[in-house]
């Protein structure tokens, strides 16, 4: 008896709790009977993992992808939080519901506000430039069958993909315009604006799309995207891919339609990867239709983005750089091997000889191998030919440390945490511990910048008080003085720092001077009454992440085997030559050291060595200083040639002119043989005359 009456107990206390849970999730069908009545929604596999369910009164929330949903009577969508990663817990303590999204090993958390069945996120919401995030909204909407389109679109008015999807089916152009109108109507992330932007132009509703992108750049303002940051390729995709659409505008001939997004980029993201390239396409379109006058605006506008990039070659400058590197290394490097050979040869015949007595050319490095060293072939040659065999090496070295330098800076500065258009939020402070920056007033600013844009204004004032004298880090204290109220000191800290650095545009906007510039047109449209923050340029991002060319060849020097690991942007090739130039270089450095090998001036050359003189320009005239010059201008203009032979993709020469190059080098070298042919038969026959015995 007593053991039934336990049972009973336990099976009411299950009941009660059971009709007390007024939301259950069923695998994906969701039940809730309660406050706002009783109603279910299964919701598609398109949505993705699902988190909760979470009740408050009438409103349940639901986790599903990177969006949390707030569903009210009829489990009809009534409110949308759009966050940086996949949702994989929702809690509520209170009045107060908490988030957590997780995306790449990175765990964020975010605090929802619950207001009439409307979300709204507490916290500054970072995206990162992922597809799945950013265009999982559309996504989620082109996965809806044709069949269920409507009944999509009434459970989920906000998104407005599937609005859109609707109006398209609208017999009538009244009912898809007001399709159109309610598509525009409740608030998106701005890279779900730009994708229903291109949307709408492809559907015929030009002017819809120009509002969407509108709103695009309102959003992107709010989350602290400023024109001033560079955006990657991949980031620009991730958010909507606006300058692809613009090829797309431009090859369907619609030119005033690119127009109007290439007006978006320049407002927004100027700074963008391949702009040269997409400003020079556009300006040619505008001078084929006559419009030569906005196509030199469009062009200055292109030069005016060079100001603050390394050495003021552009946005593509970088690529510039590690061309002209990779021309001087395969130039140089033809150079050594072609004076080395050269040496070489002169030196056979004479080191067969000498070491004849040591056990031969290669046992006698087993024997005697001391005596061996003073005979190796560059023994043989003068002071001034190792000298210049020295400096080729050397130089050959720094060429080749600058495409490694480059090649790591490229990497560095395409990194997400440099190219995303903004910074801070958990995703980005993530991705900037993945990258080795440099102690100095450019990190401090970096990561100040990042935790003013997210608040913290405690952490970012220590960050910018450990950068000053700074120029930017004391505009970027006058921003948080300003903001607290205290104008009279934030002017003081723009003033300071316009004096320090009197071309900086941020505390210029501050004292209300009026700089022309896109940052500066962006703040005062986008963001009136904010003081302007100074972001870092192009040359301070490099100098943070990589550190000049010098850096690079001292961590190469201090740490060799890291030349070989290609993870961080380098090569492994690139890596394995840089390592055996600078033993070379060092072996080339201890020649100097030696004292020369006697070589009889019967021997001093052979018939191989006259052969390549005449072949190899200037190799066979090192003992003069335009040997040297022959040699590196022959280099250069073969390695000018060498992209014809579609082994390289550096611009190089066209081909009539390099073959009149090298047909002018091969001329003065012949000359100076010839001339250096008759010096050495005047000493040859100098010394039979002098020589008794001969």
């Amino acid at each position: 008896m007593r053991r039934a009456a336990l049972l009973a107990a336990l099976l009411g206390a299950l009941l009660g709790s059971a009709a007390g849970a007024t939301t259950a999730l069923d695998g994906r069908t969701l039940r809730h009977e309660g406050a706002g009545g009783a109603w279910q929604r299964t919701l598609p596999d398109a949505l993705g993992p699902l988190s909760g369910p979470l009740e408050l009164g009438s409103t349940v929330l639901v986790g599903a992808g990177p969006v949390v949903y707030a569903l009210g009577p009829g489990g009809v969508t009534t409110g949308r939080a759009d966050l940086p990663g996949v949702v994989n817990s929702l809690d509520a303590s209170g009045d107060v519901v908490t988030a957590s999204t997780l995306l790449g090993g990175v765990t964020e958390r975010f605090t929802l506000n619950v207001q009439g069945g409307a979300l709204r996120v507490q916290e500054r919401v970072v995206f990162p430039p992922d597809p799945v995030v950013t265009g999982w909204l559309a996504s989620v909407a082109d996965q809806v069958p044709a069949a269920q389109l409507r009944a999509a679109a009434q459970q989920d008015p906000l998104n407005p993909f599937l609005t859109l999807r609707l109006a398209q089916t609208e017999g009538e152009p009244a009912g898809a315009l007001s399709r159109v109108r309610q598509a525009l109507s409740g608030p998106l992330p701005f890279p779900a604006w730009v994708q229903l932007a291109e949307r709408l132009d492809g559907a015929g509703f030009p002017a819809a799309a120009d509002l969407a992108l509108a709103q695009a750049q309102e959003d992107a303002a709010a989350r602290g995207v400023d024109p001033a940051l560079p955006v990657s390729r991949a980031a620009l995709g991730a958010y909507g891919n606006p300058s692809g659409y613009v090829g797309t505008l431009l090859a369907q001939g619609r030119v005033d339609r690119a127009g109007a997004w290439m007006t978006y980029l320049r407002d927004l993201h100027p700074r963008f990867e391949g702009g040269g390239a997409l400003y020079e396409r556009y300006a040619r379109t505008l001078d084929a239709q006559g419009r030569e006058g906005e196509a030199d605006e469009w062009r200055q506008f292109a030069r005016t983005l060079r100001t603050g990039t390394l050495y003021n070659l552009g946005l593509e400058g970088l690529g510039a750089v590690r061309d002209a590197a990779r021309l001087a290394s395969l130039a140089l490097g033809l150079s050594l091997l072609a004076a080395l050979l050269t040496l070489a040869v002169r030196a056979f015949a004479a080191q067969g000889e000498d070491t004849r007595a040591l056990g031969g050319r290669y046992r006698s490095w087993l024997r005697r191998p001391l005596a061996r060293a003073r005979r190796v072939f560059i023994a043989y040659a003068s002071l001034s030919e190792r000298l210049t065999v020295t400096l080729l090496a050397a130089a050959l070295l720094g060429t080749l440390g600058g495409v490694q330098w480059a090649n790591l800076t490229g990497a560095a500065l395409r990194s997400p945490a440099l190219s995303s258009g903004t910074f801070g939020g958990g995703w980005w402070n993530a991705q900037l511990e993945r990258l080795t920056l440099r102690p100095g007033a450019d990190a401090a600013l970096l990561t100040a910048l990042g935790a003013q844009l997210d608040g913290d204004d405690t952490r970012a004032r220590t960050l910018y008080t450990a950068a000053l004298p700074d120029a930017c880090a004391r505009n970027n204290l006058g921003v948080i003085a300003q903001l607290r109220g205290d104008l009279p000191q934030a002017r003081d800290l723009f003033r300071s720092a316009l004096a320090t650095q009197p071309d900086l545009l941020a505390p210029a906007f501050n004292l209300g001077l009026q700089p022309a510039a896109p940052e500066a047109a962006f703040q005062r449209t986008l963001r009136p009454e904010q003081p302007r923050l100074c972001y870092p340029d192009q040359r301070r991002l490099t100098r943070a992440a990589t550190g000049d060319l010098s850096v690079t060849l001292r961590g190469a020097l201090s740490d060799p085997l890291a030349l070989l690991d290609p993870s961080a942007g380098g090569s492994a090739r690139l890596g394995l030559a840089l390592l055996g130039v600078t033993g070379l270089g060092a072996l080339l450095l201890l020649s100097l050291l030696l004292p020369r090998t006697p070589l009889p001036p019967e021997r001093s050359r052979p018939a191989g060595f006259r052969l390549l003189g005449l072949l190899l320009p200037g190799a066979a005239l090192l003992d003069s200083p335009w040997g040297g010059v022959l040699l590196v201008a022959w280099g250069v203009t073969l390695a000018a040639l060498a992209p014809l032979s579609g082994l390289v993709a550096f611009a190089g020469l066209p081909l009539a002119a390099g073959q009149a190059a090298l047909g002018g080098i091969y001329g003065v070298n012949t000359l100076a043989f010839v001339l250096a042919e008759l010096r050495h038969a005047r000493r040859a026959g100098r010394g039979r005359l002098d020589d008794p015995l001969a």
